[in-house]
């Protein structure tokens, strides 16, 4: 399982995409979350957007492997899908942000963690503020949990600087094929018996 995280705004998401177009195999699995969809986020291929009510449905139903709430809306790993196709084998990517990926990290050490950074905390201000999504106070808000959040990055595995797109893209595949030929490593070891 690769898990890319990163404060809002450092573009985890469109490294998610361009990590999926260069390496089809591996597996997305969309968080769910309460929050409305942005320009452009399709229901079921970025997100699973549920109302308020479907969430809290499916955490007391213990249908989601983690959850909580960021920024007043409720985020969480769909259990049953990830369980899947890790059972399956697939490589697994999840996308989350540095609360949620902390949580996954207790729960699959196992996993691969990957923080994505901006180039400076000057240019992660302008793409926040020049994206049009959130309000000043909400840019504020983000913009400090990113200070707390880009203070700490033990916990992880990888650190990409996304100061490039193309360059940050090929970080990242090459994290994958690299964690993909070591699983393959260790999986004819166990076959063999060494």
């Amino acid at each position: 399982m690769f898990v890319i995280t990163a404060p809002s705004g450092c573009g985890k998401g469109t490294l998610r995409r361009a990590l999926l177009e260069e390496l089809p195999d591996i597996k997305f699995c969309p968080s769910i979350t309460t929050r409305p969809p942005r320009p452009g986020e399709v229901d079921g291929v970025d997100y699973i957007f549920v109302s308020v009510e479907e969430f809290m449905e499916r955490k007391q139903g213990n249908q989601l492997v983690e959850w909580a709430e960021v920024y007043g809306n409720c985020y969480g790993t769909p259990k049953q899908e990830l369980e899947q196709a890790l059972e399956q084998g697939c490589m697994v990517l999840v996308e989350k942000d540095v609360q949620g990926a902390r949580t996954l990290r207790q729960v699959y050490p196992e996993g691969i963690f990957i923080f994505i950074l901006p180039p400076s905390f000057e240019e992660l201000e302008r793409r926040i503020r020049t994206r049009g999504t959130e309000n000043a106070r909400e840019q504020r808000i983000r913009l400090e949990s990113a200070r707390r959040e880009i203070a700490d990055l033990a916990d992880f595995d990888y650190v990409i600087i996304n100061d490039d797109i193309e360059r940050a893209t090929h970080r990242l595949v090459a994290i994958a094929l690299g964690e993909k030929a070591r699983r393959e490593l260790i999986a004819s070891k166990v076959h063999r018996g060494g």
